[in-house]
């Protein structure tokens, strides 16, 4: 898992401390493509709302597999843009 962890935080896909709603992988969508988190947000519940059932199982897989920012993981990997 760490390095899922290490291949993620090296392309900028870290969840922040602060925005988070639930587990802040909307918040660290936004941040690594540079728009607001309520897009991302309204994306994902309109998506859910399309193909019922399937955010349910892709958020908590990007919930354990993003580090979130100040990990050692995060921390140590940065992005190279």
């Amino acid at each position: 898992m760490n390095v899922v962890h290490e291949n993620l935080a090296r392309q900028g896909f870290t969840r922040p401390r602060d925005g988070r709603v639930v587990g802040g992988v909307c918040a660290g969508f936004a941040q690594r493509f540079g728009v607001e988190p309520w897009a991302v947000r309204a994306l994902v519940v309109t998506t859910l709302v399309v193909v019922p059932g399937s955010q349910l199982l892709v958020y908590p897989l990007l919930w354990l597999a993003m580090p979130a920012d100040g990990s050692d993981v995060a921390a140590t990997t940065r992005p190279t843009v």
